[in-house]
């Protein structure tokens, strides 16, 4: 018995990134399945059709070839509408698929009686971190945020000693210390800027300094239970934005990365703290997608502020499809490892990660599934779940 896995050419505006390589490919097939994509679907992020071929993937001319009749859709961002609506009752989408972000899709989905897997949705256990796309984009989101800062700054990164005088090291100070965060203070200080980090967690000092960089300590303490931040009180956080606000006139690049899976990003950054800060300072906001942790972000816009520029960059990661594609897709065949086996679907829905990953929400899967544990080595921790 195999089962057929598709793969189509992403669509979304600007996407460079693909679900499936040729290394993942190979392993697929070794669970019994046959791998059928439509040809150039890997070709911008550096993989040609020959290597898929190599693999033993089935080349075919369009997407309908690709998709139709596959029991198990692979795909970074969810196909189209139209797409969902021509897909076979019962078809598993794996992906970063965010139904509730389109009423369309969601319906879609439901209509179609798809079964759906949103990996943004997945447990963040420490058995789920092979399979965790979040975090595995969000590395190279920091990575590519702080190469637009530097690119966008009116300065040099590091310290120079030259015959004109000596240029002092750019300051940088990094919002968030989830896996963007961490690696954004990583890429700073290796481009030889004076790093900071900041995270309502003060447990994080010891991430940021093991890179390299400084801990920002504002003197207010978000500390909760189980590696979560708690909620500020209006006061501290007043205080805590006072502080925050002096320091950022000393800045000269700012990289926010706080960000919540499902909601909006936490405003952190007010307009006014914008206004204060010196002219051709520069801020990052890697949270653009979901409205930005600066009050002044245009999402997907690079805009001037009073002076001080203001970047909203949108899908960071598929800037660097390569690297981003290669990881992306080793999660998502560490996931459907957990329901392919011998060339067959098998769910087993008392195992947490396919149990509270689907969507909708299956009631057997509710009924079955373990209560839900946490790895502190994992969690969102209040400001950043990965991003």
């Amino acid at each position: 018995m195999t089962i057929i896995i598709g793969v189509a050419r992403e669509t979304a505006a600007g996407e460079r990134r693909v679900s499936l390589v040729p290394e993942t490919a190979k392993k697929l097939a070794a669970l019994g399945a046959r791998v059928r994509m439509e040809r150039g679907a890997g070709r911008a992020a550096g993989f040609a059709d020959e290597a898929y071929v190599g693999a033993g993937v089935e080349l075919v001319a369009d997407a309908a070839s690709a998709l139709t009749g596959a029991e198990v859709v692979l795909c970074v961002q969810s196909p189209p509408v139209s797409t969902l609506q021509v897909l076979a009752s019962g078809t598993v989408l794996v992906g970063q698929l965010a139904p509730e972000a389109d009423p369309a899709r969601a319906e879609a989905i439901t209509a179609q009686q798809l079964l759906a897997f949103p990996l943004e949705r997945l447990p963040r256990t420490t058995r789920a971190q092979a399979m965790d796309v979040l975090s595995s984009q969000a590395g190279m989101a920091g990575y590519k945020a702080v190469l637009l800062g530097a690119q966008l700054a009116p300065r040099f990164f590091p310290m120079l000693t030259t015959a004109a005088g000596t240029i002092r090291p750019s300051r940088v100070l990094v919002i968030g210390a989830g896996v963007a965060g961490l690696q954004a203070v990583a890429t700073a200080k290796r481009l030889g800027a004076q790093v900071e980090g900041f995270d309502v967690r003060p447990e994080t000092r010891e991430q940021i300094e093991s890179l390299g960089g400084k801990f920002l300590d504002l003197g207010v303490s978000a500390a909760g239970e189980g590696g979560y931040a708690r909620q500020l009180t209006e006061e501290e956080r007043a205080e805590q934005q006072r502080r925050l606000g002096e320091h950022l006139k000393l800045v000269d690049v700012v990289v926010t990365t706080a960000a919540v899976p499902g909601r909006p990003a936490p405003k952190i950054l007010t307009a006014a703290m914008v206004a204060g800060m010196r002219p051709g300072s520069v801020i990052v906001d890697l949270a653009a997608e979901t409205g930005g942790n600066c009050e002044s972000t245009r999402p997907g816009e690079t805009v001037d502020v009073g002076g001080v520029t203001v970047a909203g960059p949108l899908n960071l990661p598929s800037s660097g499809a390569t690297h981003a594609s290669e990881m992306f897709a080793r999660n998502v065949l560490n996931f459907v490892s957990l329901f392919v086996r011998d060339g067959a679907i098998d769910f087993d829905w008392s195992d947490e990660l396919l149990a509270r990953t689907v969507w909708p929400s299956r009631p057997e899967a509710a009924s079955e599934a373990p209560a839900l544990v946490v790895s502190p080595q994992v969690s969102a921790a209040g400001q950043s779940s990965g991003a």
